[in-house]
């Protein structure tokens, strides 16, 4: 069975907003690792995990790489980056 594959392939241009998302958690959790750590002082690996997903999907939308795959490009899509961030504040919101 083949996969679903996209009839026209879109252009490909640098998104802004997903890249500045990504470099921004990027840099944050560069400079200040206690950011992903839980109130007693321990690793916080959900919030690590929202945030890392959220920066890979939008590294891959920033630099402007559409999938041809539907699956792919829904999963790498702006709309996933947005979802992701707002599972990361979500759970840092907990804490």
């Amino acid at each position: 069975m083949m996969p679903r594959v996209a009839n026209a392939q879109p252009t490909s241009h640098i998104h802004l907003p997903s890249l500045v998302i990504a470099l921004a958690i990027m840099l944050a959790c560069t400079l200040y690792p206690p950011m992903m750590a839980a109130p007693d002082g321990k690793a916080d690996h959900g919030l690590a995990t929202a945030l890392f997903a959220t920066m890979s999907v939008a590294f891959v939308r920033g630099v402007g790489f559409v999938p041809r795959i539907l699956v792919w490009r829904w999963l790498f899509s702006g709309w996933t980056c947005f979802a992701l961030l707002a599972v990361a504040g979500w759970v840092k919101f907990l804490h």
